[in-house]
């Protein structure tokens, strides 16, 4: 007859394995909740300025792009007639993100943390809304530019090699 156990081991046993698949299915939590990239918003005054971005995506105001949250972006304004705008989009720790990423750790889902961190599912993209009051001058920007590649930005070609994955998948 084989041995049995008491009951409080047997539920014991019952709880630790529910924690330990908790803990797992929660890995990388932000990554499956908020997702790696997130929609930047760019707009102008006047509306038409052609956006050119470090990545080399481009779009005409008002527009959305769908970047990835993990990298900055140098972005350009250029419309003929007014002053070209540059600015940088910054990727920083969001709270949202920072919250998930502590919750990870809490509950000892430190694989979870690393996904979170190497995919960028705890950044945010910032400003976002990007709006831009464009000032007049003459002749102003005629051909727009892509502007240079920040520091842990994305080049064009990884941007467009990261893009044909995700249009295969």
């Amino acid at each position: 007859m084989p041995p049995t156990f008491p009951r409080w081991i047997a539920r014991r046993r019952i709880a630790l394995a529910a924690v330990v698949a908790l803990a797992l299915g929660l890995g990388g939590c932000a990554t499956f909740i908020r997702g790696s990239t997130q929609a930047l918003t760019v707009d102008s005054l006047p509306a038409g300025a052609t956006v050119s971005l470090s990545n080399g995506e481009r779009c005409t105001t008002p527009c959305v792009l769908k970047l990835k949250r993990k990298h900055p972006v140098a972005v350009e304004l250029c419309k003929p007639g007014y002053r070209t705008a540059q600015t940088l989009v910054r990727s920083e720790l969001g709270s949202a993100g920072a919250v998930r990423m502590a919750g990870n750790a809490l509950i000892g889902g430190l694989i979870g943390v690393g996904v979170d961190a190497a995919s960028g599912a705890a950044k945010d993209l910032s400003p976002n809304v990007l709006a831009v009051l464009l000032v007049e001058e003459s002749p102003g920007c005629t051909v727009p530019a892509f502007p240079a590649v920040p520091e842990h930005g994305q080049t064009p070609e990884e941007y467009a090699r990261v893009k044909q994955k995700a249009a295969k998948k």
